[in-house]
Formats: C-alpha cells, sequence, structure tokens
C-alpha cells in the first residue's frame, strides 16, 4: 500500500506540472472524439464489520478497460472532456457473513462503470507532430457485483476521481494515436456500499476500502470539427 501511494503521489506531481506547463499545441480549437482501451491492474480490497466478525477480503482482477470521451477544446492548449470507461472483471473473495457459519470463497462477476468529467492540458513537444497531456478528472463510480452461484447482486454509486497523462502522436491534422497512463478511484467504494455475499453485509460496517485502478493504453482522438 505504501508503494502504491508512492506511485500515486509520483503521477500526481507528474500530471500537475504538465498541467502548468506553458506551451503551444498540435490540436486546434474545437469539438474532438478520443477512443480509449487500456489494461488496469489487479487491486485488492478488504472490509470489517462490527457485526458477528463479519469480513471480506478479495481482489479485484485486472483486464481490458475501454471508454470513450468528447473533449472541447476552448483554446489549442486547453479542453474539457466528458468521458465513460467500463472494465468488466471479476474478483475472487474469501468472506465471512453472520450469521452464516463458516469461511465461504466465491469469485464474483462485477462490473466497473466511470462517467468523468475534467480538464486537459495540452503542449506541443518541439517541432513535429508529438503531443503531450494531462488531465484531472472527477465524477461517480457505478458498479454491479453479483454472486454467480446465487445470481444476488448488489449496485453501488460512488464519487470517483481521476488522472491520466501521455502523448498523442499526430498522424494528420485529423487522426492522433494516444498513448497514456491512467488512474480511477472510487472513494469507500467496498464495504457498507458495494459488499459482496449472498445476501448483505450486515449493519455496523468499520472499514471500507477505496478502490484504485492504475493502467496503461492508448486510443485514438479524432477532430470533429
Amino acid at each position: 500500500m505504501k508503494r502504491q501511494m508512492k506511485n500515486t503521489t509520483i503521477f500526481i506531481i507528474g500530471i500537475v506540472c504538465l498541467c502548468i506547463t506553458p506551451g503551444k499545441s498540435q490540436g486546434d480549437e474545437g469539438l474532438y472524439l478520443n477512443l480509449y482501451g487500456n489494461y488496469v491492474f489487479d487491486n485488492s480490497f478488504d472490509a470489517r464489520f462490527d457485526t458477528g466478525n463479519s469480513y471480506y477480503d478479495g481482489k479485484i482482477m485486472g483486464g481490458f478497460l475501454w471508454g470513450f470521451g468528447a473533449e472541447y477544446r476552448m483554446t489549442p492548449e486547453s479542453g474539457i472532456e466528458l468521458s465513460y470507461l467500463r472494465h468488466d472483471t471479476n474478483a475472487p473473495t474469501t468472506y465471512v457473513l453472520w450469521p452464516e457459519p463458516g469461511v465461504q470463497t466465491t469469485d464474483f462477476d462485477l462490473a466497473i462503470n466511470y462517467i468523468m468529467l475534467g480538464g486537459v492540458r495540452h503542449v506541443m513537444l518541439g517541432s513535429g507532430n508529438i503531443e503531450a497531456q494531462g488531465g484531472i478528472m472527477a465524477g461517480v463510480m457505478f458498479a454491479n457485483a453479483t454472486n454467480p452461484e446465487t445470481r444476488i447482486s448488489n449496485n453501488v454509486t460512488k464519487f470517483a476521481w481521476g488522472l491520466k497523462g501521455g502523448l498523442t502522436f499526430w498522424a494528420s491534422e485529423r487522426a492522433g494515436i494516444i498513448v497514456h497512463a491512467q488512474l480511477l478511484s472510487a472513494v469507500q467504494s467496498v464495504g457498507g456500499g458495494l459488499y459482496f455475499g449472498t445476501g448483505g453485509g450486515g449493519a455496523g460496517v468499520s472499514t471500507y476500502s477505496t478502490l484504485y485502478q492504475f493502467g496503461f493504453g492508448g486510443g485514438l482522438a479524432i477532430k470533429l470539427n
């Protein structure tokens, strides 16, 4: 966890430095469509309950996260983007759920969705067609966890924030290839909100787990007008 927080801090500092760096951009004002495909890494979680020594210990497995965004550039260097991102995965979990006896293990089906709004900063590198960009996002995460054995499911909606930074290689005035890193986080998302189990998490949640999804990937930038 300490290493993860250190890497997150370094990433935040890098994005902030990029966002305040002066410079020119390859792009023009107008509307852009951004298509994304990322690989996100595993993320462990745990939650403890005051009732009956109930707990969850598990891992949200990594995999393919896809999405798209509509970005409007007010200036060549600054824009605002509305994006949708989705990750379909599974969560192998060990848990004790009072009053059910014994330790249980289930591999839950999990669908995670993000709707995010944020600012994006663009900086041209040298005199070529390579453009650096960085952004800070905020929005909501809504997720659904389903027990494949009982088909019982639970939904949660939580505040989310995110960061991204990378490069766009412009092949023409209207199309470019994106390579970037991205961090998405949903605050206190596993615990009293999104629980895994056969019928509920009980009362008296004492701990929560914040979800962090860090990944690398790319995409396509298309200038629409």
